[in-house]
């Protein structure tokens, strides 16, 4: 079926904004444009598609993913990338503006990326821009090109062609987008005096002390004043250390433009866990100990935590050489973009939450944070039609052969996980099923102007 034909969606569990309802979508144009109270016939449909008692609710939104194309296409790519998100019911992904070559920091640069993009993605595509020293005056042409906003470090970022930025060079970047309505995005961490990296550099715990919880407070305290100081909308991406909830709790209670996410990885896996030479669990910031986690996880219950979502970044076997290398020589980064639904509700039942917060966290709030909560994270009448059905009480294994992702090294490799995605829908139209795999040809949309 083509994305512009009429048809209906329909079941006893739809989440039409805030209620899991029995009802029946139509889509016509690749839009939802009606949503009927009940399961019911609609006639001049040309197909229907009644999914029963599992669940259909909007498609998840990913905002921290790192695509890497072109340049390092053999760490990840639009092909690969938007397959693991498409399988995890994922129907829009916001790729960061590194580690691809170039980076996204320049209208040109961007102009390079979305044509390397053209034709492979299969779900919705939309991109970051990049903050580096001396690129502010390209911010604003690259805004009108269709950003929503610019990510920056305050550390090293792991690839000498993305420098950090120091204070006066980040407020330079807010200044200029002041009344633009974009945000810049922090990689919250920065240097600090008293480091302890002396360990065993093959035991997580001496890389674990080589990034305490201080590097993060002292940075988050940075983009707080940065933040006050602007009022430009500021976002503090994986966040990974509890202890600096306070502050950023305080911020907000002052009415700052502040906010925050955290990643699956930091509620789902703990350092205590991790073996020797087990890089694949390595990133940053890093994975902390289960007090650590407990707290983040009731500050996603509180609301203080806005959102949740993979930071996918893969990169090639030999930079991670599990049980080879060691965690000071290898690469950080988590590759987890099509588990983070099963992730999520593999644990949200015991903790309270609901299949609203699932929307909240990983569809309403990272398509707000891209600007696209016009289109996105809901089924609502001019909505686009992106759908994701799901069996929340059946449980699948992480193998080899089910990741989609292009370099198969993953900490969730072996784990059983709750919550298997059946089909997921992109404009009314389905790309995947649990099935019959991949349908079609790639048809997601590069979200730009």
């Amino acid at each position: 079926m083509v994305g512009g034909s009429k048809s209906v969606w329909r079941g006893s569990k739809v989440l039409v904004l805030d209620t899991l309802k029995p009802a029946t979508v139509v889509v016509e144009g690749g839009k939802v444009v009606e949503v009927l109270d009940g399961v019911v016939e609609v006639e001049g449909v040309e197909q229907v598609v009644d999914v029963g008692d599992d669940i259909l609710m909007p498609g998840l939104v990913d905002s921290h993913v790192h695509i890497n194309e072109p340049g390092r296409t053999d760490w990840e790519g639009f092909s690969t990338a938007t397959r693991a998100a498409a399988a995890g019911g994922v129907t829009t992904v916001v790729d960061m503006p590194l580690n691809s070559l170039p980076p996204t920091t320049t209208a040109e640069n961007l102009k390079v990326k979305v044509d390397a993009a053209q034709g492979q993605c299969w779900v919705d595509v939309a991109f970051w821009g990049g903050v580096i020293p001396g690129n502010s005056s390209s911010l604003k042409e690259m805004v009108g090109l269709g950003v929503p906003g610019f990510k920056c470090f305050l550390i090293h970022s792991g690839v000498d062609e993305f420098p950090a930025v120091n204070e006066e060079q980040a407020m330079e970047a807010l200044e200029q987008l002041q009344h633009t309505g974009a945000t810049l995005l922090f990689h919250a961490e920065c240097e600090v005096d008293g480091i302890n990296d002396s360990g065993d550099p093959a035991e997580y715990k001496t890389f674990l002390e080589s990034r305490p919880p201080s590097m993060e407070i002292s940075a988050i305290q940075l983009v707080i004043s940065l933040c006050r100081s602007s009022k430009v909308p500021c976002h503090i991406v994986h966040l990974s250390a509890a202890e600096a909830l306070p502050i950023i709790i305080a911020a907000r209670a002052e009415g700052l433009p502040l906010t925050v996410e955290t990643c699956h990885h930091y509620l789902n896996l703990t350092a205590e866990e991790i073996p020797a030479r087990a890089t694949q669990f390595k990133c940053c910031p890093p994975i902390r100990g289960g007090g650590n986690q407990e707290a983040l996880w009731q500050a996603v219950v509180d609301g203080h935590i806005d959102m949740l979502v993979s930071d996918h970044s893969p990169c090639t076997p030999d930079l991670k050489k599990p049980g080879i290398k060691d965690f000071m020589d290898s690469w950080g980064g988590i590759s987890s973009l099509q588990f983070g639904l099963s992730l999520f509700w593999g644990q949200a039942p015991k903790r309270g939450l609901t299949l609203q917060d699932l929307n909240r966290l990983m569809c309403q709030a990272p398509a707000r944070l891209a600007g696209l909560s016009h289109r996105k994270g809901q089924i609502s009448s001019g909505f686009d039609a992106d759908f994701v059905v799901w069996a929340p009480e059946q449980s699948s294994v992480v193998t080899v052969e089910n990741i989609q992702h292009k370099n198969k090294i993953t900490p969730y490799l072996g784990r059983t996980l709750q919550g298997v995605v059946l089909k997921t829908i992109l404009a009314g139209r389905v790309i995947y099923t649990r099935e019959d795999g991949f349908v079609g040809k790639p048809s997601g949309a590069l979200l730009v102007k």
